[in-house]
Order: C-alpha cells, then structure tokens, then sequence
C-alpha cells in the first residue's frame, strides 16, 4: 500500500499589527521570570505554552525565541501585544488550554482549529493512524481499504489521518455534538479532505445504520475516564474540555463495551476495531473483546510512555 501524504490548504496568516522586536523580548523574557514553582504545572511546561502561544499568534520562528532581536527588528503580529498579555494572563489565572486562547492544535502534520466543544487532541492519540496502516499492511483481507469510521470524532483528527493515510478509502465519522461536527467539517475543507469524509450527527453506531458488514476498520478515541476521577484531573480539563468526551461511566468502560458489543455487526470479515483507553484497563478491554466471541488477533499495544493506550483486534 502507497501511502500518499495530503497536501494541506494552509491558512494564511494575517498579521495586521507589529510591535518592536526589543519591546516584545523584553515582555517574552519578563513573563518567564514571572513563572512560579508553585504553579499548578511545572515551570518548563508553562515556558513551553508560552513559547507555543507567541509562535501562534506572531511570524517568529523557534530559533527567533532563543536570540535577542536586533535593536530595528519589527514582529508582525495576530493581535496587539496588549492582547497577548491578556491572553497569558488567562491562561495562568483562568487554566484556560494555550490550545483554547489560541483556537489552534497541532496533530501529526494537521494544524487543527480546536473549541471548547472537542475533546483537543492528545499526541498518544497520532499512534492509531500508525496502528490502523500497520494493521491494512499485515492483512490481506484489508489491502482493498474501503470504508473507515471513526465514532466520536470531536475535532475530526482521526478521520483526517485515516483519510491521508488511505487515499482510496471513504471515512465516516461520527459525533452526538453538532458544534464538534462543525469544528471537524472545517478541518476536513481546510485540507481538502470534505469529499473523502462522511460526517453523521447521532451517537455511536446509530447513524450509521445500512452499512453493517462493510467496513475495513473502526477507530475510535471514545469517553474512558472514570466518573468519579473526574476532578481529580488537571483543571485545563475538567474545568475546560468538553465532559461529554470524557466521561466513560462508573469504570469508564459504558462506550467501549458498547463498542465492542456492535462492531462486529459493521466490520467485514477480518476488518480491524482500534480503541483508546486509559492506563489500567487493558485486561478489562481484553476480556470484553475475548467475551464478545466475535474477535481474533486481540493485542494492546503501549503508547510512546510505555502505557497499555490502545486495544486492537480483528473481526472473525
């Protein structure tokens, strides 16, 4: 299988105001000395969204970060450096995401436009496009990659990798959110993807309804957190991030067992299910895979930490 890396749409950036590269340095190099130790992150971590979030809204470069501007340097700039202030100021003071202030959200070679209503996208989560090409490449029953369907899809990146990484193939995503629906639409147009890409409103499997037996693959980031930890999360999340792209139930298992309950009904013989989950429930997810009695070739595979993240297994 070729795989053919999409050409993306880039948005131009509009810079309609600058401020003095000294005048800027001096504010960038303030707001570092300003980071406490007692910050809810660690100092680094907030460096880095600082140096994310300038990057962002201004046409410096990485390099232009680590070297005091010339005196006569000027900076072309999204917003005024006063915004700039404010938006930092949110984000210590409010634990507003950098992803949030900036609308922004970089995943595998996708820059997303993200919102409060999706879920922003985790790099853990890039490994399941590597997972599902790995998979179509070990089977012989997925060479001719068809249909595809990520349910839950939120800002739609997993639609839009499964997409670049199989250009023959349809994807049909799914959300119960139509204000996620309208986040993933608009990522699928800025890369050119819209015509490959299927979006349903409705939850799970519902939508889909007419096409049982007729996908390759199934992939999805659903709801696992348990219930009760919850709060227990970093407040960027809970006190931001969408709950119903969280919430998994009392064990954080509700969706996943539905999942692996209905997705036999809509893969194709050997077709391949890829699931998300949180650290500690692998054996639980196995089980319900090797209960159902419909799966072959069940494995967990491990992040890039060394965490059990993701369960997969094969249609009988």
């Amino acid at each position: 299988m070729v795989l053919s890396p999409v050409q993306p749409q880039q948005r131009p950036k509009s810079n309609p105001f600058k401020v003095s590269g000294q005048r800027l340095w001096q504010w960038y190099q303030s707001a570092i000395a300003d980071l406490s130790q007692d910050q809810l992150r660690s100092r680094v971590g907030l460096k880095q969204e600082l140096d994310w979030l300038l990057l962002e809204v201004s046409d410096l470069n990485p390099l232009d970060l680590k070297l005091a501007p010339a005196e006569t340097q000027w900076v072309q700039m999204q917003v005024p450096l006063e915004v700039l202030q404010q938006l930092w100021q949110q984000r210590l003071a409010e634990n507003i995401p950098v992803q949030h202030l900036t609308e922004t959200a970089h995943w595998r070679q996708f820059h997303l436009r993200v919102s409060k209503d999706v879920l922003i996208p985790r790099p853990e989560t890039e490994l399941l496009i590597d997972l599902a090409v790995n998979a179509a490449q070990h089977s012989a029953r997925l060479e001719q990659v068809k249909l595809w369907a990520d349910l839950g899809t939120g800002s739609g990146a997993i639609s839009l990798g499964l997409a670049t990484a199989f250009p023959p193939a349809m994807v049909h995503a799914v959300d119960c959110s139509q204000a996620a629906l309208a986040v993933a639409q608009h990522n699928s147009q800025t890369y050119g993807l819209q015509d490959r890409i299927h979006f349903h409103l409705g939850q799970w499997f519902q939508p889909l309804a007419g096409l049982e037996g007729q996908f390759s693959g199934i992939v999805s980031n659903p709801p696992y957190i348990p219930t009760k930890i919850l709060p227990t999360l970093q407040p960027e999340v809970f006190e931001h991030e969408p709950h119903l792209a969280l919430d998994g139930g009392v064990d954080g298992l509700d969706v996943i067992r539905e999942m692996v309950a209905i997705a036999p009904q809509y893969l194709q013989p050997g077709g391949v299910l890829l699931l998300e989950m949180m650290c500690g429930q692998a054996e639980a997810v196995k089980a319900l895979l090797t209960s159902q009695g419909q799966y072959k070739q069940i494995q967990i595979h491990l992040d890039l930490a060394g965490i059990p993240r993701f369960a997969q297994a094969y249609r009988i």
